[in-house]
């Protein structure tokens, strides 16, 4: 299982270490689950696709605390379909909640939803989805920072796509990516004056990113391309623009 993320997190049910269980919640940990139905999506039969009803993509909200952090969020979460896919899905934006719990570097830190809500896409063989987290520091700086993590799961396969998946040579990708962005980035609030060495044609510049129809979105975090003050920055590089980089039926995948 691989998780796309900038400082990311995911969790389904958190002790007080900060750690996954499927326990019971203790008096720390209280998640909570809401659900919205995403538009109806067509799932054609196959032998690794078993899905005889929608995705649903809902959210969990999970509290508690560790040593250095607190954490009230609400986490992206799937249902319906194939069991397979919502397991991956579901464990991918769980472990990678766990992760931005446990990555404190000596800080103390509080995570909270985020400012905005991330972009999603169910098709026909894809869900991916974008999780926004708030991070501020305990006791709190001058303004707190936007986490980003991604999750893209292949539902013919119930397998994560990476970019080195998407990509039939990765370095080639990467630098289709970064050709693109310097093209779409001046037009976006990052302005002429973007920052470059945000767009260096390396995974962790595009770490984070999501499918939908209309191409490959990029998800930029905070001070990645410009100032604090622009916010976060996303940007579409057209499928046009990536087909002969893209892994053979890759873009059929992606693009559903």
């Amino acid at each position: 299982m691989t998780i796309a993320l900038a400082v990311v997190a995911a969790l389904a049910g958190c002790s007080n270490s900060g750690t996954a269980t499927t326990a019971a919640p203790s008096p720390t940990s209280d998640t909570q689950v809401t659900t919205e139905r995403a538009e109806p999506t067509t799932t054609s039969a196959s032998a690794t696709s078993h899905a005889e009803e929608p995705y649903v993509l809902g959210s969990t909200r999970v509290t508690g605390s560790t040593e250095h952090a607190t954490y009230d969020v609400g986490i992206p979460q799937l249902s319906g379909g194939d069991p397979a896919v919502t397991a991956e899905f579901n464990e991918s934006m769980r472990a990678a909640l766990q992760d931005q719990i446990d990555g404190h570097q000596g800080l103390d830190f509080a995570l909270s939803d985020g400012y905005s809500s991330g972009a999603s896409h169910i098709g026909r063989h894809v869900v991916s989805v974008e999780q926004i987290t708030d991070w501020i520091a305990v006791p709190p700086g001058a303004h707190g920072d936007s986490l980003i993590a991604t999750v893209t799961i292949d539902t013919d396969t119930a397998q994560p796509i990476t970019l080195g998946d998407a990509f039939t040579d990765l370095d080639a990708g990467l630098s289709r990516l970064s050709e693109q962005a310097a093209k779409i980035l001046p037009s976006t609030r990052a302005g002429e004056s973007f920052e470059r060495s945000g767009i260096e044609p390396t995974v962790a510049n595009f770490a984070n990113w999501t499918a939908s129809p209309e191409g490959m979105n990029i998800h930029f975090g905070d001070y990645q391309v410009g100032a604090y003050g622009i916010g976060l920055i996303t940007i579409t590089v057209p499928w046009n623009a990536l087909s002969d980089v893209l892994a053979p039926g890759m873009q059929d995948v992606l693009s559903s």
